[in-house]
Parts: structure tokens; sequence; C-alpha cells
């Protein structure tokens, strides 16, 4: 029997911006989701009966995913290398995980599921959120946390942190990492184009 000192709480509020839930069903899950429903801004992430409701994203956040999300485009555009922006639709597997990147990618081909995922992380919350994907079998899960770039690999024992993008082998992260660190979003996609296009990356 859990004593009260170990059960955990029905809801608990971890930090400013972020609500914690535990202990809620697929079913409650979802009947809280059409009840924020155009609740603009408002994310909710599930996985296995934990519910994350995270509060609308501010400025920071939303200029780190553009900028990202234009230096990986331009990248792969000077590389040649074919890709499909998925956005930042919602993920499901019914019962167990829900999640909402900020952006996805299929590199190649269109497929059903993206190939890359990625979260900005200005405010962190109980959840690992790479489990959202893992039940869709998202190949990667890039993440950018305090200015840093992470990725992770799905192989056979699940996520792995990757120095490299399996997609993008040549890719140094620190690069992009660079560019990001720009004041201004246009500089930084016009310099790094005319570094790829001089041979240094």
């Amino acid at each position: 029997m859990t004593t009260p000192a170990t059960k955990q709480p029905a809801h608990e509020t971890l930090v400013e911006g972020v609500s914690t839930l535990y202990n809620i069903s697929w079913e409650k899950f979802k009947a809280i989701e059409a009840t924020l429903d155009g609740n603009k801004g408002v994310r909710l992430a599930y996985l296995n009966g934990i519910l994350e409701i995270m509060s609308p994203v501010g400025s920071e956040h939303e200029s780190v995913k553009s900028t990202l999300g234009l230096l990986l485009e331009a990248y792969m555009r000077e590389k040649g290398i074919r890709f499909y922006v998925r956005g930042g639709f919602t993920i499901e597997s019914p019962e167990t995980a829900s999640g909402t990147p900020d952006e996805s990618y299929n590199i190649g081909t269109v497929k059903e599921n993206p190939d890359i995922v990625i979260e900005v992380i200005i405010t962190s919350g109980r959840l690992d959120k790479k489990e959202l994907y893992r039940p869709k079998n998202i190949p990667e899960v890039w993440f950018w946390k305090k200015g840093q770039i992470t990725i992770f690999h799905l192989g056979e024992g699940g996520y792995e942190q990757r120095e490299r993008s399996e997609f993008f082998p040549d890719l140094d992260i620190s690069v992009l990492q660079r560019y990001l660190e720009y004041t201004d979003q246009y500089d930084a996609i016009t310099d790094l184009i005319n570094s790829i296009r001089r041979g240094e990356l």
C-alpha cells in the first residue's frame, strides 16, 4: 500500500509556466485537450498517465525555433538535401503518448511520420520528451536548451545521444549553435549560406 509520503500528487506545479498532472487516463487527457482547444499557445504533452500543460510560449521560444529551422533548411538546400517541412503537428500513440514538436522534417521523401522533430526548451517539466516520440519510432529528436543543441538518435535500446545527426553526418552542430547566437536572424542565415558556398562548411 502506498504511503502518503511516497504517493504521487494528483497535481504539481514544478516551475512557472509548466503544470504536471498525474494518474490521468487517456480519456481524461483527451477531454482536457478538447476543453483547451482554441487556447492559443497552450501546449500539452502526455506520456503514460502523466500530463504536462505548458503556458503560452514567449518571444525567445519563437525566435529560437524560427531561426534554427531557417538555418537547418538553408543548410539542406545549399547541400542539395531534399527535405519536407512537416511543422508542429501533434504526434500521437493512442493510450500512450501525445506530443507536439516545435518543428519537424522528413528527409529524402515524405513519410507518415517525421524523420526529425525539434523541441525548443525554455522551461523544463518532468516528462522525458524523447519518449513522446519513441512509440512512433521517430528516428531523431533534437533539443535546444540554454543555447545548446542536443541530438538523440533512436537505437535498439532507445534514444542515444549523438554528436552528429545520422541524416547530416558532415554537419558540426556547433556551427548551427554559433549562428543561433547572432542577434540578427537575416545576417545569421546569410552568413551560413556564404560559408557553405565558400566551402567552409
